[in-house]
């Protein structure tokens, strides 16, 4: 488990977003972040994804 300050990560993009999903965007996902200025690894990706509540919570601000 990777220990990262989630209130450093920027410059998030996701994919699987499907408007006719709508409130729920349960496919959306994370494709890549950077945290510090610096991209993150797939692996890291992967395990900021498994945090379904700060994934939804960045996609809303990303929407929104």
């Amino acid at each position: 488990m990777m220990n990262i300050d989630y209130t450093e990560i920027s410059n998030i993009e996701f994919g699987g977003i499907d408007h006719a999903d709508h409130p729920d965007y349960c496919d959306a996902y994370i494709v890549s972040a950077s945290h510090n200025g610096v991209t993150l690894t797939e692996e890291q990706i992967e395990e900021l994804n498994e945090d379904k509540d700060f994934v939804y919570e960045k996609l809303m601000s990303y929407l929104y």
